[in-house]
C-alpha cells in the first residue's frame, strides 16, 4: 500500500470523522487515498476556517478535530486556528504536505520549516521522515492532543514519503489513560480547610468541562452550601438557573463577582486554568486560601501560590471532598447572586434602537433550548456574552478566551452542527469577525448545514473603541463600511433577515432558527452601553 493510505488507516482507527481542509499538489496522495475511506473531507474555503472548524470539534467532543493542508501558505493559514485549539486546550491534530525531502536541504519553492514553524503552538510536532513510522506519528500526535491538559499536535508529511510503497502493517491500539485518584492526605487537608472556612468560593475553570466532571461539581456545591462562578470558558459547568450559581468571571474590570472574590477565605479552583482568567486579577491581594482541584498540578505564579493542591481525577476530588466535609449552613453569596439576577433581568423588555446587548441575549436565550450550542466570536460582543448570558449546560457556551482569535464564530459554529446536527446553533459575532472568515458560509450551504450567524452591526471594532475610550478619551482609526448584509446572504444562497426595531428580534430570530438553511441576522446594536457599563463598574458598591 501506499504511506498516504496507511495514514488514513491510522487516522480512522482513532475515530476520525471529519477532516477540515483543502486539497492542494503535495498533499494529492493522501486526498486521493480519502476517496476509499468512511472519513469524510470537508473541503473549506480557506486554510483558518479549516483549523478553527477543527478546534470547535474538538472542544465540543472531548476528541481531536483534524484539519488538512498542503504545504507554504496552506499551512502558514492553518496556524492561528491551530494556536487558538492550543492555548484553548483543545485537542486539534493538524497535518500538512510538505516538499520532497531531496529538496528540503535548500531554498526550494514553498519550503518552510514546518516543525519548527508550529512546534511553539502545539504540543507535538513531527515530519514523517520514513512510511514505516507512520503508525507511531499518528498515534503519538493523537494521545498528545487528547492528554491533560489538551491540545494541538501537528504532523508534516512529504509528498515523496506520502507516495511510497510500505508494508501492509497495522495501525497501533488506541490507548488514553485515565486520571488516578487523589491521595487521601490532600482530600483530608483540603477538607479541612474548606471546613473551617466561612465564606468558601468555587471558582470552576474549562477543565471541568473536559474531565466530564460537571454532574460532581454541581453536588458538590449543592451538598456544602457554596457558591461557584466559572470561567468565560467553563460556562454552564453549573447552570446558571442553580441556586449556587454566581455566574461568570473573568473581566479585568471589577465586578460583582470581584465582591465575592474579595469577601471569600477560600477559593477552591477546580479545573481552572490561568489562561482563563489570570490570578493576579482575583487575588490581589493573597489573603485567601487556594485550594487547586485538577488532573494536573498548578502552573507556577507569584498569584496562585497554594494551600493543598489536590490532584487527579476531578470527580473523584470533588466526591471524596464532600464526603469528608460539614456542610455550610446557607449560602452567603445570596445578596450577591440577587444583584447579578437583578442585572440580568432588567434590560428584557429594552425597546432602544439600536438594540442594546443586554435585549439581544435576553430574546436569543428565549428563542434557544438549554442544549442549543452558542458559539460567540472575539469582540466587544465576547464581554457580554461572557458577562450576562445564561448558560444551562456544559458546552452549550463556547467562547475562545485564551488565545482570544476574531474569526472563529462562523467555522466554529459549521463544525458545531456537524458534531450536534439536532441541537440548534447560533454565532453571535461582531460585523469585523464575521467579514474575516465569512467565506464559509459557502461551505455551510453546499454542506446544507442550517446555522444562524447574528452579526453585532456597529461599522467598527467596536472592543477597541471600548479600551480607546476608557484610557484616552478618544478613538483612533477603528471605522470601517460593511457590504449589505442581507444582500451578502442571498449572493452565498443563504437567507438574510436585517432587524430595524428591538421588538422585530424575537420573531426574526424565529423566522431564522426554521428556515433550514444559513441564517445570516444583521442587528444594529448599542455599544453606547459599553462605556455605561465601565461607569457603573467603576462605582460598584458591593452589596451585603
Amino acid at each position: 500500500m501506499r504511506a498516504a493510505e496507511l495514514l488514513i488507516r491510522c487516522l480512522e482507527n482513532e475515530g476520525v470523522e471529519y477532516i477540515f481542509g483543502i486539497p492542494g499538489e503535495e498533499n494529492l496522495d493522501v486526498m486521493d487515498a480519502l476517496l476509499d475511506s468512511k472519513i469524510r473531507f470537508i473541503t473549506v474555503r480557506h486554510e483558518q476556517g479549516a483549523a478553527f472548524m477543527a478546534d470547535v470539534y474538538g472542544r465540543l467532543t472531548g476528541r481531536p478535530g483534524v484539519c488538512m493542508a498542503t504545504l507554504g501558505p496552506g499551512a502558514t493559514n492553518l496556524l492561528t486556528g491551530v494556536a487558538d485549539a492550543n492555548m484553548d486546550r483543545a485537542p486539534l491534530v493538524a497535518i500538512a504536505g510538505q516538499g520532497s525531502t531531496h529538496r528540503l536541504h535548500k531554498e526550494s519553492h514553498q519550503i518552510v520549516d514546518l516543525v519548527n514553524l508550529f512546534a511553539p503552538v502545539t504540543k507535538y510536532a513531527m515530519q514523517i521522515h520514513a512510511p514505516e513510522v507512520i503508525p507511531e506519528v499518528v498515534r503519538k500526535a493523537f494521545k498528545v492532543a487528547r492528554a491533560e491538559k489538551p491540545g494541538a499536535s501537528f504532523i508534516d508529511f512529504p509528498e515523496n514519503i506520502a507516495a511510497m510503497s510500505v508494508q501492509d502493517k497495522p495501525p497501533l491500539k488506541v490507548q488514553e489513560p485515565r486520571p488516578p485518584v487523589p491521595p487521601v492526605e490532600k482530600l483530608d487537608q483540603a477538607a479541612a480547610l474548606i471546613t473551617a472556612a466561612s465564606t468558601p468560593l468555587i471558582m470552576a475553570g474549562n477543565g471541568v468541562l473536559r474531565a466530564r466532571a460537571t454532574a460532581a461539581l454541581e453536588a458538590f456545591a449543592q451538598r456544602l452550601n457554596i457558591p461557584v462562578t466559572m470561567t468565560f470558558m467553563a460556562k454552564g459547568a453549573v447552570a446558571r438557573s442553580h441556586a449556587m450559581s454566581l455566574g461568570t468571571s473573568g473581566l479585568a474590570a471589577n465586578d460583582y463577582i470581584s465582591c465575592g472574590f474579595d469577601r471569600a477565605d477560600v477559593v477552591i479552583c477546580v479545573g481552572y486554568d490561568m489562561v482563563e482568567y489570570h490570578p493576579h486579577l482575583w487575588h490581589k491581594n493573597a489573603s485567601q486560601k487556594i485550594i487547586h482541584v485538577d488532573t494536573l498540578a498548578a502552573e507556577v505564579d507569584e498569584h496562585y501560590i497554594l494551600d493543598v493542591g489536590v490532584v487527579g481525577d476531578i470527580a473523584a476530588g470533588l466526591e471524596g471532598l464532600a464526603a469528608r466535609i460539614t456542610p455550610k449552613q446557607h449560602n452567603w453569596a445570596v445578596g450577591l447572586r440577587t444583584t447579578i439576577d437583578h442585572e440580568i433581568e432588567q434590560y428584557a423588555g429594552d425597546t432602544g434602537f439600536p438594540i442594546k446587548p443586554q435585549r439581544i441575549l435576553a430574546d436569543l436565550r428565549a428563542s434557544l433550548a438549554p442544549h442549543d450550542i452558542l458559539i460567540s466570536d472575539v469582540g466587544a460582543h465576547k464581554m457580554w456574552v461572557a458577562r450576562l448570558w445564561p448558560a444551562q449546560q456544559a458546552n452549550t457556551c463556547i467562547i475562545s478566551n485564551g488565545f482570544a482569535a476574531m474569526g472563529i464564530g462562523v467555522p466554529g459554529a459549521l463544525a458545531a452542527k456537524l458534531a450536534f446536527p439536532e441541537r440548534n446553533v447560533v454565532t453571535i459575532t461582531g460585523d469585523a469577525g464575521f467579514l474575516m472568515n465569512s467565506q464559509e458560509i459557502e461551505t455551510a450551504v453546499r454542506l446544507g448545514l442550517a446555522i444562524v450567524i447574528l452579526i453585532w452591526n456597529d461599522s467598527k471594532y467596536g472592543l477597541i473603541k471600548w479600551h480607546q475610550d476608557r484610557r484616552f478619551g478618544r478613538t483612533s482609526h477603528i471605522d470601517f463600511n460593511n457590504p449589505d448584509f442581507v444582500q451578502y446572504a442571498h449572493s452565498f444562497g443563504a437567507r438574510g433577515f436585517r432587524v430595524a426595531s428591538a421588538e422585530q428580534l424575537a420573531p426574526v430570530l424565529e423566522q431564522a432558527l426554521t428556515c433550514g438553511t444559513v441564517a445570516i441576522i444583521d442587528c444594529p446594536v448599542d455599544y453606547a452601553e459599553n462605556m455605561k457599563l465601565t461607569e457603573k463598574l467603576g462605582h460598584l458598591v458591593c452589596p451585603v
